[in-house]
């Protein structure tokens, strides 16, 4: 598709903000009006329009496409969303550990383990770690808890975390990455560390490593995406 505007501009609009091009207001791919409270956000979702050249590339749009799942789908049934989010708490890969007799166990141990308990320290929870792949549920009153936890997020966030979560494979890693000291790269490196490990037993593939910086791209974008938010 040929890029077909000429000026990209962010104006107020009934206490939030819109992006408009050449005057006029964009709308999600849903239809509705694509307004965000945050001025940060807004300008960030102006600058993927004015990045674009002559010919229009869809994958330049990331914060637009999550600001359009927020407003499109999480908005109109965040119980859903929540739901979805918490089975990435009850399968979450920080809590399945190798057996401790493994190499591997030492690696997630140093990795997985400081996430866990800082995670469960901030938040009042506690999450059951497990030796294998054996599915074990977590407690009812963490999942309880981080229910409560997910609905005090607004919809925005709530879009960035079903981006975070599904790469991470780990609600635990993507709540992190919201923090404001948050290290994303770091985070997801420690939510891939199975896969790396193998790679580093048994080298690297081009492809894998094409994979693997396309999701961590998708995820930084994503947590800045929550950062902007905030405003």
């Amino acid at each position: 598709m040929k890029r077909f505007w000429k000026e990209v501009a962010v104006e107020p609009v009934e206490g939030a903000y819109r992006v408009t091009l050449d005057g006029r207001p964009i709308r999600t791919q849903g239809g509705r009006p694509q307004a965000v409270r945050s001025r940060p956000l807004a300008e960030a979702l102006a600058d993927e329009w004015r990045a674009q050249g002559d010919e229009v590339d869809p994958h330049g749009f990331v914060l637009r496409d999550l600001a359009d799942y927020a407003i499109d789908h999480v908005a109109a049934d965040r119980e859903g969303a929540i739901a979805g989010l918490l089975r990435y708490a009850e399968t979450d890969t920080l809590c399945y550990r190798a057996d401790p007799d493994e190499p591997l166990f030492r690696r997630q141990q140093a990795l997985w383990e400081p996430l866990v308990a800082a995670f469960e320290a901030r938040h009042a929870v506690r999450l059951d770690r497990v030796s294998g792949v054996i599915h074990r549920p977590q407690p009812a009153a963490t999942i309880a808890r981080l229910g409560e936890i997910l609905a005090e997020r607004d919809d925005l966030t709530l879009a960035a975390l079903a981006t975070l979560a599904p790469l991470a494979a780990s609600l635990t890693v993507a709540l992190e990455a919201l923090e404001p000291d948050a290290d994303p790269a770091a985070l997801f490196a420690a939510a891939n560390c199975e896969q790396d490990w193998q790679a580093e037993l048994w080298g690297w593939d081009a492809e894998a490593e094409r994979a693997r910086a396309a999701k961590l791209a998708t995820f930084e974008r994503a947590a800045e995406f929550a950062r902007l938010a905030r405003g």
